[in-house]
């Protein structure tokens, strides 16, 4: 059910990709303001995070997934009647509450109802979800945007109103998380936060925010329409062939991440998706474009479940406030990634703004490599020392993280 979830929130979504920053340029603002849009959406996220955890104890995923989405919903029907840029900035902000409290729901209530050993091939299967969905979506959007500029906006809100009744009525009333024989009691969060696992998921969280959504989601769109001089609608078709690259490449990423391990999951795809994000703003044409897209896509299916995965390892069952943090660490960089994104164009160029975000992707790829070896190291005390693994455990182990 959230796999399925997943998708018609991603159709929607991928609808409204290619159009909103030329949408929000319509309105004669610069890079910083469409950078601002992006980054208004993704504070209210953060700002709500931290109470999704405690709402979610109240009344149940399944009660807060679907309120979350109905938000994002009507936020997104009032953005495709939006008169000027202020309404604009203000209703994506709105929005951002609601799909924290999707977003931490859905999140929690996976990785709480899967065991250790299969958390990556389920974060890949709840991504296949989105990503599907992304393959259609901004293709459509791109048609869409020839009819208007405001038609993805209501589209959206009807493929979130789907979802929302699938959450609603499809997901069981209250879903307890199976119990996993080797995981222990939940600890409190202080403790997770020493947790060298769950520090470097939350830094790999915070760089691919930064450069999906606050580098790629923002500044592709315009580079293709005011660099590379093409229509709207190759916005969409480059980011739904870069959705199937990465689509096809969830499953093998979800078995490497629970059998060789999260470490090197997360160490070799940002250094990949570094060298991708580099190399985009100097791509001379669309194909090229497409092909370095395809590349991150690629590198994408290992950032979206290698750090997802080891906040479940170190969280435990119960994990709504950490997966709430973690959460929060994208949404950092979603904010501060567009604004810092958008100055850099304005003063420099395209590719000062690109290449910090590769430098922020290959700083988390570094520090996983402080991540423990033993790829299902259990949780453990803060008072308990951490044994270290004997040589056959080494190479059995490097990563346990899956983003989402």
């Amino acid at each position: 059910m959230l796999g399925i979830v997943a998708f018609f929130v991603m159709v929607g979504f991928g609808v409204v990709v290619p159009v909103l920053p030329v949408f929000v340029r319509g309105f004669g603002v610069g890079y910083v303001e469409i950078g601002a849009v992006v980054s208004a959406f993704a504070f209210m996220r953060l700002v709500s995070s931290p109470f999704c955890g405690w709402l979610i104890n109240l009344a149940g995923e399944r009660t807060i997934l679907a309120i979350g989405i109905g938000i994002v919903a009507l936020s997104s029907a009032l953005v495709g009647l939006a008169q000027s840029y202020p309404q604009v900035l203000l209703l994506r902000g709105a929005g951002g509450i609601g799909s924290a409290m999707f977003s931490v729901s859905a999140m929690t209530l996976l990785l709480g109802s899967t065991p250790l050993g299969m958390r990556g091939r389920a974060v890949g299967f709840y991504q296949g979800g989105f990503l599907i969905g992304g393959m259609a979506g901004p293709a459509l959007g791109g048609v869409l945007s020839l009819v208007s500029l405001r038609a993805p906006f209501f589209f959206y809100a009807g493929t979130l109103a789907i979802a929302g009744l699938i959450g609603l009525f499809l997901l069981q009333r209250r879903t307890q998380a199976e119990p996993d024989a080797a995981a222990p009691e939940p600890a409190p969060l202080r403790e997770i936060l020493r947790d060298t696992r769950y520090r470097a998921a939350c830094l790999a969280n915070f760089a691919q925010g930064w450069a999906a959504l606050g580098v790629r989601s923002a500044l592709v769109p315009v580079l293709v329409v005011e660099v590379l001089h093409q229509k709207t609608a190759w916005t969409g078709i480059a980011f739904a062939i870069a959705a199937i690259a990465q689509t096809l490449m969830l499953a093998p990423a979800g078995t490497f991440v629970d059998t060789v391990g999260r470490r090197p999951a997360i160490v070799g795809a940002y250094a990949v998706g570094a060298a991708a994000m580099i190399a985009i703003p100097f791509a001379p044409g669309i194909w090229v474009l497409i092909v370095l897209l395809c590349l991150y896509g690629i590198a994408a299916a290992f950032m979206g479940t290698a750090p997802a995965a080891a906040v479940g390892d170190a969280a435990g069952a119960r994990g709504g406030h950490p997966v709430a943090v973690f959460s929060m660490f994208s949404d950092a960089g979603a904010i501060i990634g567009p604004l810092v994104a958008g100055l850099l164009v304005d003063a420099w160029s395209f590719p000062a703004a690109f290449g910090l975000a590769a430098a922020l992707m290959l700083a988390a790829s570094a520090y996983a490599l402080r991540m423990p070896p033993n790829r299902s190291l259990p949780r453990r005390p803060a008072s308990s020392p951490v044994p270290q693994p004997d040589a056959s455990e080494a190479g059995f182990a490097a990563g346990e993280q899956g983003s989402a």
